[in-house]
């Protein structure tokens, strides 16, 4: 699928400032570049640097007063849906050091405290099986509401409230996958079916001994997704972190599919 991608940023910086951009797509298996460009209005030091886990990439720039940032590109994915229902998962003590990262509970991820709601819920089940229930049990409890959560909304709180936005749906899912035993990470993408269209946050898991892409919303498969970076939750993968106070003027993302 060849996805055409326009990314905007603008924001209002009081004063000088460090910014760290995360919007570029990775390069990597899966998704190839016809094309690709980021222009921003005037900055200082602007350089980049490897992403999490070494995956995409990240830069770094500072600016003062009015930043504006444009990112546009052109990439065919040629990703396959992975067959989840049929994968296995490995036993925790024979993970690979990679994969052993992201058991462990994070900041918006405390995985933890869904041990007995796992073991519960989801009795008897195990790899790929187990990802597909917890995925469309959140996909079915869950309702997406724009707003209803902030930038500290972690996962716990998502849970009990049954509402938010694809981050909570990513967090809730990343709690669960680890809670049963399996690493899983956020993944920060592009995809086209995005309602609101915006940047989209999903899980991945660690099933026989590869990343596989999950969208607890439902509204994008792997197959369609242009990763930009990775990482234990939403912390490190935010499109953009500020070292200043800044407002936001306005946040557009364009994803089209042909």
């Amino acid at each position: 699928m060849k996805l055409t991608i326009e990314a905007g940023l603008s924001y209002q910086l009081e004063t000088a400032s460090d910014l760290l951009l995360q919007i570029e797509v990775a390069r990597m298996s899966g998704q190839e570049f016809e094309n690709d460009a980021l222009f921003t209005t005037s900055v200082d030091g602007f350089r980049r640097v490897a992403g999490a886990e070494a995956l995409g990439k990240r830069a770094w720039m500072r600016a003062e007063g009015l930043l504006e940032v444009t990112y546009k590109a052109e990439v065919e994915v040629n990703r396959p849906d992975p067959p989840l229902a049929a994968m296995q998962a490995a036993a925790p003590r024979s993970l690979t050091a990679e994969a052993t990262n992201f058991l462990m509970p994070s900041r918006y991820c405390p995985s933890d405290e869904f041990d007995a709601f796992v073991a519960a819920e989801f009795e008897g089940l195990t790899g790929g099986k187990l990802i597909v229930a917890q995925r469309d049990w959140i996909e079915d409890s869950f309702s997406y509401v724009p707003g209803a959560s902030g930038p500290n909304t972690t996962a716990r709180e998502t849970f009990v409230q049954r509402q938010g936005v694809c981050r909570d749906y990513a967090h809730v899912m990343i709690s669960m996958a680890r809670a049963a035993g399996i690493p899983a990470r956020m993944a920060s993408v592009y995809a086209p079916y995005v309602d609101p269209p915006d940047f989209h946050a999903v899980a991945e898991v660690w099933l026989e001994d590869a990343w596989h892409l999950v969208d607890a919303t439902g509204m994008a498969r792997a197959s369609e997704m242009a990763v930009i970076g990775v990482g234990r939750d939403a912390a490190e993968v935010s499109f953009l972190t500020t070292f200043g106070l800044a407002e936001m003027m306005y946040q557009k993302v364009s994803v089209t599919a042909g």
